[in-house]
């Protein structure tokens, strides 16, 4: 009776466990935004054939690629994305693990997981598919870096991509995916058909997702240093207990408009795909404008208004309140001297900018140009953020954009640095 007893109440647990794992709350720690790698143009007869280009921007034949990427929040418990989302042929992923980085292309010893697809060691993502990992143990720190590597059997074609990686990517021919570390691989920054790791996380946990151009990418901050504002800003959320559980990805890409496809599709096409499908959001921070602004001002055909970049605005926020979400403007950070700034497009600048900051169309504001712009010219960056471009902050720029955010807004202190006075 006694060992009926213990076996029903084993099997009871198990029963439990099971049903728990199925309602699990799943939120995505790490994203990044995709776009289709372009072939180099072919040049003119009379000029010399282009640079190598970088490793995998052809895509890859029966090679590993082990990409680098940083946690906001940690679990016990992940999966992972893989997005064939502009290809134009099935994927096939011969095998994939992930693991937690130690250095460079190792591996922390006992943290390789080979990850599954249905019960499969690999799968095959059609063209536009997301196509999720089955779930896996492993215990995920806050913050930290994790490797996920994917091995490709056959030819790919151009890779469905994210070019300002940060991070390094490793690539080297076979089947490695298990190795602890890549010796002699190939390198490059870009991310190949990964497009994000989800934790099962604790029930209240929430996400911000960060939509924004290249000052969101993070470009021109230091390489794997993890200094892009929206990874400074997940450093400090996971500093105060209140908003510890508050993940943030980052959903940036160089060059990208509001109203217009450039590199990669334009914010308003994007919307769905890069925010409402991210698990747990709960918050979009909206960074885009100054690339449809400088471009137009190059292109008199491609000239916007600042009525028509408001009301591209106006409808990111009603798409991210017909989906519950919050949406929070941010203001476009100075650019005089960058090599497409022009009066009249400082003059929208403004504009949009006093309509973000006034309008009461978000929910809240975060005032990044207040927070780097030269009290003494308020068109351009203090020279303590520039790295020279005038357009992109240098990492000092980017703390003091993280250091703008009021956490208040997420439940958290109220910390937000002070703008400089005007």
């Amino acid at each position: 009776m006694k060992l009926r007893l213990a076996v029903l109440l084993v099997l009871v647990f198990t029963c439990i466990q099971a049903q728990q794992k199925g309602r699990e709350h799943w939120v995505a720690t790490w994203t990044t935004a995709q776009l289709l790698a372009l072939p180099p143009a072919a040049p003119p007869s009379a000029t010399p054939p282009p640079a190598t280009p970088p490793a995998g921007a052809r895509g890859f034949h029966n090679q590993t690629v082990r990409m680098i990427v940083r946690t906001s929040i940690g679990g016990h418990r992940l999966r992972v994305n893989l997005s064939n989302a502009f290809g134009a042929e099935p994927l096939v992923v011969g095998a994939a693990h992930i693991a937690i980085r130690a250095k460079d292309s190792e591996i922390v010893a006992g943290s390789d997981r080979a990850l599954s697809f249905n019960g499969k060691p690999g799968c095959t993502v059609g063209p536009g598919m997301v196509i999720m990992s089955d779930p896996v143990d492993l215990t995920v720190a806050p913050l930290k870096d994790l490797a996920v590597s994917l091995y490709f059997p056959g030819q790919t074609g151009l890779p469905t991509t994210h070019t300002i990686g940060l991070h390094p990517a490793y690539i080297k021919d076979g089947d490695v995916t298990g190795q602890a570390s890549m010796p002699d691989a190939a390198t490059t920054q870009a991310y190949y058909w990964l497009e994000g790791i989800d934790v099962a996380a604790p029930a209240g946990a929430t996400l911000i997702v960060a939509l924004g151009d290249s000052i969101t990418d993070g470009h021109l901050s230091t390489p794997d240093t993890n200094h892009s504002w929206p990874a400074l800003l997940a450093v400090r959320l996971a500093a105060q207990k209140a908003t510890a559980n508050i993940a943030v990805v980052n959903m940036g890409i160089g060059g990208n408009r509001v109203l217009r496809d450039v590199t990669g599709a334009s914010a308003l096409a994007r919307f769905d795909r890069d925010v409402l499908s991210q698990p747990g959001v709960k918050w979009v921070m909206v960074l885009e404008g100054i690339n449809d602004i400088g471009h137009g001002a190059l292109r008199p055909a491609e000239m916007v208004t600042a009525e028509e970049l408001i009301a591209g605005h106006k409808q990111i926020i009603e798409r991210a309140h017909s989906h519950g979400l919050k949406a929070i403007g941010c203001t476009l950070t100075p650019y005089e001297g960058a090599y497409y700034a022009r009066e009249n497009g400082e003059a929208i600048r403004e504009a949009l900018n006093t309509w973000i900051r006034t309008s009461g169309a978000y929910d809240a504001v975060v005032d990044f140009d207040a927070a780097t712009h030269d009290p003494a010219n308020p068109k351009h960056f203090r020279a303590d953020v520039d790295p020279g471009d005038h357009l992109h902050p240098n990492d000092a720029g980017y703390q003091a954009m993280a250091n703008a955010v009021d956490l208040s807004l997420f439940g958290g202190k109220r910390t937000a640095s002070k703008p400089a006075k005007q």
